[in-house]
């Protein structure tokens, strides 16, 4: 089957999504942008400014959101909760890998990226997998719920 086409086969739950969002505090952003206008960078900035810390990975900037980008996963100078991807699916496995090495709780694929192999992978390592789910539109989902 070709990744760029797949579809998860199986996700977290919106319960899974909320406990995960909630125990999170720093979040690696894989494939961030310092573009203001890419998705990356807007996710990544509504993260920081909802109390997340947010580390940007991309080998290609030297920093984003006044923050010094690293060239990988495995570059980060301290362990990090959650790995969020911003790459093609092609990508997936090996950023899944540099999670499971730097003992990563979770991996989330936003919106448009899904690699079942790569996700049965992270579960058998332990980490909690989302795919194809925009992490801010996730964690704006969650914030209205509770303020109703």
């Amino acid at each position: 089957m070709n990744a760029a086409c797949e579809m998860p086969l199986r996700n977290a739950t919106t319960d899974e999504i909320r406990r995960l969002l909630t125990a999170t505090r720093s979040v690696a952003v894989v494939g961030l942008s310092d573009n203001p206008d890419r998705a990356s960078y807007q996710v990544a900035a509504y993260l920081k400014e909802h109390g997340y810390r947010v580390l940007p990975v991309n080998p290609n900037i030297g920093g984003a959101l006044c923050q010094r980008s690293y060239p990988s996963l495995r570059a980060l100078p301290e362990a990090v909760d959650m790995v969020v991807i911003f790459r093609k699916p092609e990508a997936v496995p090996e950023i899944v890998e540099d999670a499971i090495a730097v003992r990563a709780q979770a991996v989330w694929m936003q919106e448009g990226i899904v690699h079942n192999a790569a996700a049965d992978r992270a579960r058998a390592a332990g980490l909690a997998v989302v795919m194809n789910k925009c992490i801010m539109k996730e964690h704006r989902a969650m914030s209205h719920e509770a303020s109703c």
